[in-house]
């Protein structure tokens, strides 16, 4: 057994380790080209050790960093051993069923040597604003089947020995609709990866082989025993809750989440049994997916102080059953997963508010309006606009929800108006909170978004994959649920309501499309607002005296 690195070595490795997670990060956002990197930050960069465990990640987004380290495991398990990794070769993939998440997110990965011997991996991942198939930025509601949700790409060496194998460039190059900006994305991440690869050699050099990795199992164990320890501090029993996403794009028939939650000891079940099984739409995770978000949540529900890595899931367990919505088998197709895995998220917390009720808070938004649109005039098309836009949080056990503002599970940015409507054909008409879709309680939820614009060009086809239009996010200990949301498109004077997920959607000149996001739920009795908070709404027009005069009434 090797010796354990002295306590303050260990601390400088381990800070090092993140520090070289951050400028990769810093790396991809000041390189890459598209608005989904420059303004979304909607990718993430880690380190891993020789195993492909993730042992320091920079502070991006749980979706793709819960995702990354079982990705990276599996290639090397099913697809390129360790063994055949040699120095400069960058790994690259998106295929749900090799370990990734959907297509669009691409991973790439390289290995780092120190001495001649491998120490470890460097990875990114980046969402793409296109990566083929029938729907401008590759949302396609109406798939059925993986094939018609874009260029699938299997675990394969974009680089070897440091040369960019410019045949495997060509082939995606020609599958995407913005060749210059997924380029440009492309190589900003694969750059990345050597800014990654050369601190980590640095610390190689100055520490040696044995020493790096022995801190690398030491940095994954300190994680893993402070989880352990706060897991303790929740009462031993079983929590069992669920909710609906709205349903698959294809049929209308809702799909249940359903959880148990054992927390016994140091370790934490997490059982899916009673959950719907995989659906035709592309709303379905794989199991690699439904996992990253549940490591969010249950560490999230948790709280606590330690880093966040790779030991962190080891005392959670989860039981997903195959072919069910939350473990899909190919080739059911994935590419809105994210509507599952943010019902995952709401269906754990909800659990765990049970076991910690003055701790967990209502539910947020619990879905990633993300929209798509290729504008075109005559027979010219535009780049294509890809956003996403949040919601309210829920209320928490002492103050209300966070309107309008990220959760932690895709944390993303957003993109400003000013940059949209200078590269795409459209024109902002509003953007502002949304009154009254906060759920009432004590503490009231906080609200959702408007978001309007209006377009400027001959047509354009227009996709949007949403949820939480039938199924409000819950409230909590008598907190009154939170909006649900709506899209319109308004058409020389007449307005009418659109699904949640839709796709192909021909818009023409002065076509103006409307997003209403979801409100997160209340906590607590509305009768025990405090009347100056109840004012202080009033006064800010987040909720109207109608609304309130409603409220008092029931």
């Amino acid at each position: 057994m090797r010796n354990a690195v002295d306590p303050v070595q260990l601390e400088i490795i381990r800070n090092a380790l993140v520090a070289a997670a951050e400028e990769m990060s810093i790396a991809v956002y000041r390189a890459g080209r598209s608005n989904a990197i420059r303004e979304m930050l909607d990718f993430s960069t880690a380190v891993f050790d020789t195993d492909g465990r993730n042992i320091a990640q920079a502070a991006r987004i749980p979706m793709h960093l819960n995702t990354m380290a079982p990705c990276l495991e599996t290639i090397l398990r099913d697809f390129i051993p360790a063994d055949e990794w040699e120095e400069g070769d960058v790994v690259v993939t998106n295929d749900p069923y090799c370990g990734g998440s959907h297509l669009p997110d691409i991973l790439t990965f390289q290995a780092v040597f120190v001495d001649g011997k491998r120490v470890g991996f460097t990875g990114a991942m980046c969402h793409h604003s296109d990566i083929g198939g029938p729907a401008p930025g590759s949302y396609n509601t109406s798939a059925t089947e993986i094939y018609a949700e874009g260029l699938r790409i299997p675990p394969l060496k974009i680089k070897a020995r440091g040369e960019l194998n410019t045949d495997v460039l060509a082939l995606l190059l020609q599958n995407v609709r913005e060749r210059t900006m997924f380029r440009g994305d492309l190589m900003a991440q694969i750059a990345a990866l050597e800014i990654g690869g050369g601190h980590v050699l640095r610390l190689g050099d100055k520490y040696g082989f044995a020493t790096l990795t022995q801190a690398s199992s030491q940095i994954l164990d300190q994680s893993e025993t402070a989880v352990r320890r706060t897991i303790e501090s929740v009462p031993d029993g079983e929590y069992a809750f669920e909710d609906f996403v709205d349903d698959d794009g294809i049929s209308d028939d809702p799909i249940r989440i359903a959880v148990q939650l054992t927390v016994s000891g140091d370790r934490v079940l997490v059982d899916f049994a009673g959950t719907s099984s995989q659906v035709a739409g592309p709303v379905n995770c794989t199991l690699n997916v439904a996992k990253c978000a549940v490591y969010y949540a249950v560490i999230a529900g948790l709280g606590g102080e330690f880093q966040a890595n790779s030991g962190c899931y080891a005392p959670i367990e989860v039981i997903a059953p195959e072919g069910s919505v939350v473990n899909a088998q190919a080739p059911a197709p994935v590419v809105n997963r994210i509507a599952v895995g943010h019902r995952v998220v709401n269906v754990i917390l909800g659990a765990l508010s049970q076991a910690r009720p003055d701790h967990i808070p209502s539910a947020y938004y619990g879905v990633s309006y993300l929209y798509a649109l290729q504008a075109a005039e005559g027979d010219d098309k535009g780049p294509v606009y890809l956003d996403s836009i949040v919601g309210g949080w829920g209320a928490e056990p002492s103050r209300d929800g966070a309107s309008s503002f990220s959760c932690g599970l895709h944390n993303l940015a957003s993109i400003p108006i000013e940059m949209v409507e200078d590269r795409h054909p459209i024109v902002f008409t509003k953007y502002a909170l949304r009154p009254n879709s906060g759920g009432a309680g004590k503490f009231r939820g906080g609200l959702g978004m408007i978001r309007e614009w209006r377009l400027e060009s001959d047509s354009g086809v227009f996709a949007a994959n949403f949820d939480r239009f039938r199924h409000p996010p819950f409230g909590l200990h008598g907190g009154e649920p939170g909006s649900v949301g709506r899209l319109t498109l308004s058409r020389d004077g007449q307005t009418q309501a659109l699904g949640s997920k839709v796709s192909g959607v021909a818009l023409r000149r002065g076509d103006v499309i409307t997003v209403e996001t979801s409100g997160g739920g209340g906590f607590g009795n509305p009768n025990e607002r405090h009347p100056e908070a109840i004012q202080l709404d009033l006064d800010t027009g987040y909720v109207t005296r109608a609304a309130t005069e409603r409220d008092e009434t029931r």
